[in-house]
């Protein structure tokens, strides 16, 4: 199936739920973007902040770009002029730089924490301590520069359907006592970043506000 059909196909299954899609382009070149950006897409997420600038230094300026992948905090500053979200924060000295680059274009920049939700090693995010830890210490030092948007979460790469959805339903019912704790006076704090393209319709069901999707877009990276 074409991306220009896939990409309706998607939008056409989510418009309902009120649930938004970002296009994962990581590796994807630019004429395959072009082709999702004319059937409608206008947010895509990148990986890697070299490919995510390279990328929006030639396609529309309307495009709304996200960063899903791991941020180092030298990278920030790449990025500052433009992004309008960054999925994957997980830690406060993260949090200082980008507040530190955004003040220099007079910029708020939108961010989501990363949790850390999967049974697995290897992937990034805090545990629910320690964002809890992370937004108090944002209580006594704020950043005018930031907005905590909401929660971002990755489930483990398993065929196990029960797992994953007690994973997303975790990070869910944290998402909630998080807004009532933290957030109960910011209609801001709204999105809940969590499924990718083999598991989002389980975490659409368990709340999701935003899903990440790349194969079902653009066909499997080779």
């Amino acid at each position: 199936m074409s991306i220009t059909k896939q990409i309706a196909a998607i939008h056409n299954e989510l418009s309902t739920l009120r649930v938004s899609c970002v296009a994962v382009s990581k590796t994807k070149p630019i004429e395959q973007l072009l082709e999702a950006y004319e059937a409608g897409q206008r947010v895509f997420g990148e990986n890697q902040v070299q490919e995510l600038v390279a990328k929006h230094e030639v396609l529309p300026k309307d495009i709304e770009w996200h960063l899903v992948g791991h941020l180092q905090t030298n990278k920030v500053k790449y990025i500052a002029p433009f992004i309008q979200l960054i999925h994957s924060v997980d830690s406060f000295k993260l949090l200082q730089e980008i507040n530190k680059q955004a003040l220099k274009h007079d910029r708020v920049i939108d961010c989501l924490i990363q949790v850390y939700i999967a049974d697995e090693d290897t992937k990034f995010g805090l545990a629910f301590d320690e964002v809890i830890e992370l937004l108090r210490v944002l209580e006594e030092q704020p950043l005018p520069h930031v907005r905590i948007r909401g929660l971002m979460g990755i489930a483990t790469n398993t065929s196990n359907e029960k797992l994953i959805k007690e994973e997303f339903y975790e990070l869910k019912m944290f998402f909630d006592g998080i807004k009532l704790s933290f957030f109960s006076t910011h209609e801001s704090f709204d999105i809940l970043s969590m499924g990718m393209s083999s598991d989002y319709k389980i975490a659409i069901q368990q709340g999701s506000t935003m899903v990440r999707l790349g194969s079902n877009i653009f066909g499997e990276r080779a």
